[in-house]
């Protein structure tokens, strides 16, 4: 898709939704292309200084998952630079309007980072490359094919060399190679390779620059309250009772359901914030109670009408003649992102221009909202994007990108960053779907599985966020993890006889993408239910699974248990669970490690993870990668539970939406297949088999399945 700089407001607004989805800063932009005439850019991607410094440009945003070192190896494999002297920046998303979407997809989940962009980034290193060997032929007046490139020189056959800050003036100056040829992955020297994060050293002696961290000269500070009830509206205010506290400059309303009180510092405009009278108009969405919501799944369960996401044979029929029946309900909560980083977005609005400096995932659907909030066009908009302390998924939407503007607005010239609260983040999320889901298999009279039926009520994710994106109604999506068709559609399950249906029932709240969206819940059904037909049938859950499975998830769940000594003796009173799945282009598994002590104390010892990416970039982001999702997915299992009252979220910070302290933290061992030949995701797949490899362990240490989550509404309790 091509977007020309011409390209009126609305039109990039709706080309973002397909597509995904003059003041000196304190610190530099993180984009201000170098102007003095000495430093070139030899391509979209590539920078050169003369000392030979390379500055590798990166449209994905980093938030704490290595994206950033990841595609930067990438580039410099084919770019053959010294990789001791990269550096790297963020191109604006309304720099790559103007040039025709030069580097293409700014959206930053769905493990896509790499597994989508890989291709065109090492293009752009490849590229580049080439370029400087051809200003060196030309300088030497040798055939090209005579060079070659190492290290950031250009070697000639006899001996000349000459380094790329030299060379990058003339590159910049021919015209881009149109066939492009990239290294066979056998030749690869730095993909593949174990590199340190190119972000780590400022993190680490505190220079790194966060959204809320921006600094602007004559700058406000803006907390925001919006109506507790999602849906409802803002009925009154009074200003009068606050405007002449202490550092307050304004009280402002926007989009008719959230007030603002703008001052010197967030302090007084919290301060502020709490003490404004506020009346809200809730209507009939405050009588909906946690109970209904319930209600409403179960309901779904049973209901006639549904979304067929896949269907092979004849399921009902095969499990209504099986030998035996197999049954089991299970049910899944909403859960909130809780970024450590608040949400936040810094924006000035003057009449001709509208800038935003912001941590987002998205950083063309954030401009969009810019331009859309602002009433300007595209082409007058921009947006800096910063690091991000946290996305999760939620920084995706551009919710508190397109308040930002609204609240600069209504004070032209003055930039104002506005700074959500943490209980604003916990209220006013766009959480995990909540679904619940029947299980029903039928086994043959050898402990076959004949049939299996998949019944999901609840959330649809495109239905709160992207309507327009439902297929005649039915979100896609949902099935997630499970495949769209095929008799393998069961997470690689070889089932004769398979019906995975939807029935849709959407509450009040938002439904978003969270870390491993759909895969998750999905995981958490399709995986404790193989373990219950396992014992069903008389048979080792492994042995089970191994009989079904299709080659490539077979061996990366074999893999783990491997790596873990499943099925060898444990230390007394320790017990395993496995799960595996495939998503994001990848395939995992996992095996928990698990005691309960006659207490019910649970104690997590460790997780051994398996993962299949294809082509493995970086071993240790992926280790590190793998261990954090543990973090993520583990923190959910035993804690992640949002509920309402009235209509309103219950929890509102960390006392009362708990995460994983880190004595809880089980150790993490992984194994990496990376068997080549495709590129998958790795940043959420190996979340989904957290909670199930546990689920199953606590099964085989307690006999007591455990169908529904989190962990702390159960007898179980937390351990150190």
């Amino acid at each position: 898709m091509t977007i020309q700089t011409s390209l009126g407001r609305r039109s990039f607004l709706v080309g973002t939704a397909a597509a995904t989805g003059g003041f000196s800063l304190a610190f530099s932009f993180p984009y201000a292309p170098a102007m003095a005439a000495e430093v070139q850019e030899v391509n979209a991607w590539v920078v050169i200084h003369p000392d030979d410094k390379v500055v590798i440009r990166i449209a994905r945003s980093e938030m704490g998952q290595g994206t950033l070192t990841g595609l930067c190896q990438m580039v410099a494999e084919e770019l053959e630079c010294d990789w001791k002297k990269i550096t790297t920046e963020y191109p604006t998303p309304g720099e790559n309007v103007r040039r025709n979407r030069i580097w293409k997809n700014y959206s930053t989940g769905g493990s896509r980072g790499i597994r989508e962009s890989n291709q065109y980034v090492r293009e752009g290193g490849a590229a580049a490359r080439m370029m400087l060997i051809a200003a060196a032929a030309a300088e030497w007046k040798v055939p090209a094919a005579e060079c070659t490139a190492e290290n950031s020189v250009v070697k000639h056959s006899s001996g000349k060399t000459l380094t790329y800050g030299h060379l990058a003036s003339a590159a910049a100056k021919l015209e881009p190679p149109k066939e492009i040829p990239l290294k066979d992955p056998k030749d690869w020297k730095v993909i593949g390779k174990p590199i340190h994060r190119l972000d780590t050293l400022e993190k680490v002696n505190g220079k790194q620059m966060y959204g809320i961290d921006v600094k602007l000269p004559n700058m406000l500070t803006g907390a925001v309250k919006a109506c507790p009830v999602r849906g409802g509206k803002l009925k009154s205010f009074d200003a009068a009772k606050v405007e002449k506290m202490p550092g307050v400059k304004k009280v402002v309303s926007i989009d008719g359901n959230a007030v603002v009180v703008v001052a010197d510092t967030y302090w007084a405009a919290r301060t502020a914030l709490a003490a404004l009278p506020v009346e809200w108009d809730v209507g009939k969405l405050g009588d909906v109670q946690q109970s209904d919501v319930v209600a409403m799944l179960k309901e779904g369960l049973t209901a006639t009408e549904t979304y067929i996401g896949n269907k092979v044979g004849d399921a009902k029929s095969a499990i209504d003649g099986a030998a035996k029946k197999v049954e089991a309900t299970y049910a899944f909560p909403w859960q909130n992102h809780a970024p450590m980083e608040p949400l936040n977005a810094t924006a000035l609005w003057t009449a001709d221009k509208c800038e935003v400096w912001t941590g987002t995932q998205n950083g063309e659907a954030a401009l969009a909202a810019a331009s859309e909030a602002a009433d300007l066009p595209v082409a007058k908009c921009d947006v800096y994007k910063m690091m991000l302390g946290g996305g999760f998924g939620r920084r995706g939407r551009a919710d508190y990108v397109r308040q930002a503007v609204l609240v600069a607005k209504q004070m032209p010239g003055t930039p104002v960053k506005l700074v959500w609260s943490r209980e604003e983040d916990m209220q006013q999320g766009n959480y995990h779907p909540t679904t619940m889901c029947k299980m029903t298999g039928g086994l043959d009279k050898d402990g076959n599985l004949v049939g299996l039926h998949v019944r999901i009520s609840g959330q649809s994710i495109l239905a709160s966020l992207a309507p327009q994106s439902l297929q005649n109604g039915m979100d896609p999506a949902t099935f997630q993890g499970l495949m769209a068709s095929g008799p393998e559609a069961a997470y690689g399950y070889n089932v004769p006889n398979l019906l995975i249906d939807h029935a849709m029932r959407n509450p009040h709240l938002m439904a978003g993408f969270w870390r491993g969206v759909n895969v998750n819940q999905n995981a958490v059904y399709m995986e404790s239910f193989m373990d219950e037909l396992a014992e069903a049938a008389g048979k080792d859950p492994l042995e089970f699974r191994l009989k079904l499975l299709k080659p490539k998830y077979a061996a990366v769940l074999k893999a783990a248990c491997d790596k873990a000594g499943y099925g060898k003796p444990l230390p007394q009173g320790h017990f395993h669970g496995i799960a595996q799945v495939m998503g994001y282009g990848s395939y995992v598994a996992g095996v928990a490690e698990v005691s309960v002590n006659p207490d019910g104390v649970l104690k997590i010892h460790k997780i051994t993870a398996a993962t299949d990416p294809g082509y493995a970039v970086n071993p240790w982001l992926i280790e590190r990668q793998v261990a954090g999702s543990f973090v993520y997915g583990l923190s959910a299992a035993l804690y992640g539970e949002i509920t309402v009252k009235n209509g309103v979220v219950e929890q509102t910070n960390f006392d009362s939406y708990n995460v994983m302290r880190m004595d809880e933290m089980p150790e993490v061992e992984t194994v990496i297949v990376g068997s080549g030949g495709f590129w998958g995701g790795v940043g959420e797949p190996t979340i989904a088999v957290a909670a199930p490899s546990v689920l199953n362990a606590i099964y085989k240490a307690t006999g007591k399945r455990v169908r529904e989550l989190p962990l702390m509404n159960n007898e179980l309790k937390k351990g150190a």
